[in-house]
C-alpha cells in the first residue's frame, strides 16, 4: 500500500513539474506570507511593553509600532492574494492536463479494455476522481507548505527569544505527529474503497438509465432498486468510515493545541516570574503558541483530505496506465487506393485465452462482392466484422486489403475505406447536419441533403422543428429508434466508402421503410464491397456469397438458392423463419 501509494505522489510531483516556476513563486509569497505573519506578534509584545502602567504609556513608541503593524498586515496580505492566485492556477492546470491525458488515452486504449469496463466506472474515473483530485492538490497548495513554514517559522522565533520554553513546544509535538500519522493512515484505506464503490455506484447507474425501458418492460425495477441500495449501502459504510477517521482530526490536535498552550503559558508565566521574560514577551510567546499549533489542525485536515485525492488520483493513473493499443511505426504506410478485395487467411482469434471462438478462418472476397454473413447468435459473425476493422487483432494469420496486410497499413487508414452501419445506433450531441456530415466534415449542404433523401431520412428532418438544423440531445434521446437508424445510414450514404459493413443496419426500421433502405443499399453497395450480418435471412438473399457460420467457422459457403438446395444447416434456418409455433 505505501508503495503504491509514494508511486502516486511521484506521478502528482511529476505532473507539476511542468509549472515549477510558479510552484517557486508561490513558495516565495508563502514564505513572505509567514515571516510577516510571525513578525507579527513581536509588534505585539513590543507595544505591551510600552504600556507600562497608569500614564507610563509611551504614545510616540506605540505610534511606530501601530504603523508598522500596519503595513506588516497588508503585505501579508498582498502575498497571501498572490500565492492563493498561483496556487489556483497550479492547481486547476495539473488538473487540466491529467483530465486532457486520460481521456486522449482512452481513445488509444484498445476496444477490449471498453468491453471489458463499465462504462459508468471509467466516467467516475476522468469526472469524479479528478474532481477529488483537484480538491486535494488545491488544499495541499494552499495549506500544506504555509503550514509547515508556519511550524518551523515559530520555532526559530521562540528558540530565538527563550529556547527553555521552545524545548516544552518540541517535546509536546511527537503526540500531534502521532495522530496525523494514524488519522492518515486509515483515511486513505477508506477514501480508496470509498472511490472503487463510487465508481461501482455510477457504472450502476449508468446502465440503468440507458436501459430504462428494458427494465420496465421485463419489471425489473424492484430487483434493480435492492442492487442500488446494496451498493449505495456499501457506499455510505465506506463513506462514514472515512468521514469518522476524518472527523477524528480536529479533537485530536485541538487535543494537543490545548497541551502546548498550557505548557507555554505555564512555563512563560514561571520564567516571567523570574524575570527571564517581560510581559510582552509572554505576550509574544502565547501568541506564537496559537500560531505554532494552528497549522497542525490545517496540516491534518489537509492530510486526511489529500489520502481522499491521491486515492482517486491513484484510480485515474491506473488508467493512464492501461496498455494502449500496439503501437504503430512512425513510417507505417497508409491505405490510400483499394479496389474492395478482402482476403482471411488462417486466422484465429478468441477474446479469452481459455475460450476458442474462431479458428482456422479463410475467406476469400471478390471486389464488389456482397458477402453477407449469418448463423446462431455467438458464433462469430460480429467477430469478423471487429478483425476487419482492427477493433481487435487476430491472435494468429493474416488479412489482406487488395494484397495489403491490414496489420502492415495504419488503422485509421484502413477505416477511412470502411463505411459501417451497426444494429446500435451512435449521434452525438450536436444539430442533425453535423451527424450526417460526422465522416465528412466539409460536405455541403447539397450533399447533406441527397444523402439524407437516399437513406429515407428527408422527410422526418423536414418535420423536425429546425428541420437540418435540430439539436439532438444526447445519443439522439429525442428521435424513435428508427429515425436514429436513418441518420447513421444517412451518414454512410454521403461518405461512400469502397468498402461497407452493414451489421442488422435495418434492425430498428419497420418493413415498409426496410424495403426503401434495401434499394438504397443495393444502389449504394453497386461496385463495392459489402459485407453483411443479418438474423432476418429474408435480407440477404441477393447477397453474391453467403457465409454460414457455426462455433467459429464457415461450414457452408454458397448463394441463397445453392444453400437452400444442400437442404442443409442454413437451409434450417431459414425455414425455421417461417415455421408456426
Amino acid at each position: 500500500m505505501r508503495k503504491k501509494q509514494a508511486g502516486t505522489v511521484r506521478r502528482v510531483l511529476q505532473a507539476i513539474r511542468r509549472y515549477r516556476f510558479s510552484v517557486v513563486l508561490s513558495i516565495l509569497f508563502a514564505a513572505a506570507s509567514v515571516v510577516l505573519t510571525l513578525y507579527a506578534p513581536i509588534l505585539t509584545g513590543r507595544a505591551v511593553d510600552q504600556i507600562l502602567g497608569p500614564g507610563r504609556v509611551d504614545f510616540e513608541a506605540l505610534k511606530k509600532i501601530i504603523f508598522e503593524f500596519l503595513i506588516v498586515v497588508a503585505a501579508t496580505a498582498i502575498a497571501q492574494w498572490i500565492m492563493n492566485i498561483l496556487n489556483n492556477r497550479i492547481a486547476y492546470r495539473v488538473v487540466q492536463d491529467v483530465r486532457c491525458e486520460a481521456f486522449s488515452h482512452l481513445a488509444r486504449l484498445p476496444v477490449g479494455y471498453i468491453d471489458a469496463h463499465g462504462h459508468g466506472d471509467i466516467v467516475s474515473r476522468i469526472v469524479t476522481d479528478i474532481d477529488q483530485f483537484s480538491d486535494g492538490l488545491l488544499m495541499g497548495f494552499s495549506q500544506l507548505f504555509t503550514g509547515v513554514v508556519t511550524i518551523f517559522g515559530t520555532l526559530f522565533f521562540m528558540l530565538f527569544t527563550n529556547w527553555q520554553i521552545t524545548v516544552v513546544v518540541v517535546v509536546i509535538t511527537p503526540l500531534s505527529l502521532f495522530v496525523a500519522k494514524f488519522i492518515a493512515k486509515h483515511t486513505y484505506e477508506m477514501a480508496k474503497l470509498q472511490s472503487e464503490t463510487r465508481g461501482e455506484l455510477t457504472s450502476f447507474v449508468n446502465e440503468m438509465i440507458g436501459s430504462q425501458k428494458i427494465v420496465k418492460a421485463f419489471g425489473h425495477e424492484a430487483e434493480n432498486i435492492e442492487t442500488f441500495c446494496e451498493i449505495n449501502d456499501r457506499l455510505a459504510e465506506h463513506s462514514l468510515r472515512a468521514t469518522f477517521y476524518s472527523s477524528l482530526t480536529n479533537p485530536s490536535t485541538r487535543f494537543v493545541n490545548g497541551l502546548v498552550y498550557a505548557g507555554v503559558g505555564i512555563a512563560g508565566a514561571i520564567a516571567a516570574i523570574h524575570g527571564m521574560l517581560t510581559v510582552g514577551q509572554l505576550t509574544m510567546f502565547l501568541s506564537y503558541a496559537n500560531q505554532y499549533t494552528k497549522p497542525f489542525n490545517e496540516i491534518s485536515g489537509v492530510i486526511t483530505e489529500l489520502q481522499t485525492a491521491l486515492a482517486s488520483a491513484a484510480r485515474v493513473f491506473a488508467l493512464i496506465d492501461e496498455p494502449e493499443m500496439k503501437a504503430e511505426p512512425e513510417n507505417m504506410p497508409a491505405l490510400t487506393e483499394t479496389d474492395g478485395r478482402v482476403d482471411i487467411e488462417d486466422v484465429a482469434f478468441s477474446y479469452t485465452p481459455d475460450q476458442n471462438l474462431i479458428t482456422d478462418l479463410n475467406l476469400h472476397v471478390e471486389p464488389g462482392q456482397r458477402v453477407a454473413i449469418v448463423g446462431p447468435t455467438g458464433c462469430g459473425k460480429s467477430t469478423i466484422i471487429n478483425l476487419l476493422m482492427r477493433f481487435y487483432d487476430a491472435d494468429s494469420g493474416d488479412i489482406r486489403v487488395s494484397g495489403h496486410s491490414i496489420y502492415e497499413i495504419t488503422r485509421h487508414s484502413l477505416r477511412e475505406h470502411y463505411g459501417m452501419v451497426l444494429q446500435e445506433t451512435w449521434l452525438k450531441s450536436g444539430t442533425i447536419r453535423e451527424n450526417i456530415a460526422y465522416g465528412k466534415p466539409d460536405a455541403s449542404e447539397e450533399e447533406i441533403v441527397r444523402a439524407a433523401k437516399e437513406a429515407h431520412a428527408h422527410s422526418f428532418i423536414k418535420r423536425m422543428p429546425k428541420g437540418y438544423d435540430t439539436e439532438l440531445a444526447e445519443d439522439g434521446g429525442n428521435l424513435s429508434g428508427g429515425q436514429k437508424q436513418l441518420l447513421c445510414i444517412a451518414r454512410v450514404m454521403l461518405s461512400l466508402p469502397p468498402m461497407l459493413i452493414l451489421d442488422e443496419a435495418t434492425s430498428s426500421i419497420d418493413t415498409r421503410t426496410e424495403i426503401r433502405i434495401q434499394r438504397a443499399f443495393t444502389k449504394m453497395m453497386q461496385g463495392r464491397t459489402s459485407f453483411i450480418v443479418a438474423h432476418r435471412l429474408s435480407t440477404i438473399r441477393e447477397a453474391d456469397v453467403i457465409l454460414v457460420m457455426k462455433d467459429g467457422h464457415i461450414i457452408e459457403q454458397g448463394t441463397h438458392q445453392s444453400l437452400l438446395a444442400k437442404n442443409g444447416f442454413y437451409a434450417e434456418l431459414y425455414n425455421s423463419q417461417f415455421e408456426l409455433s
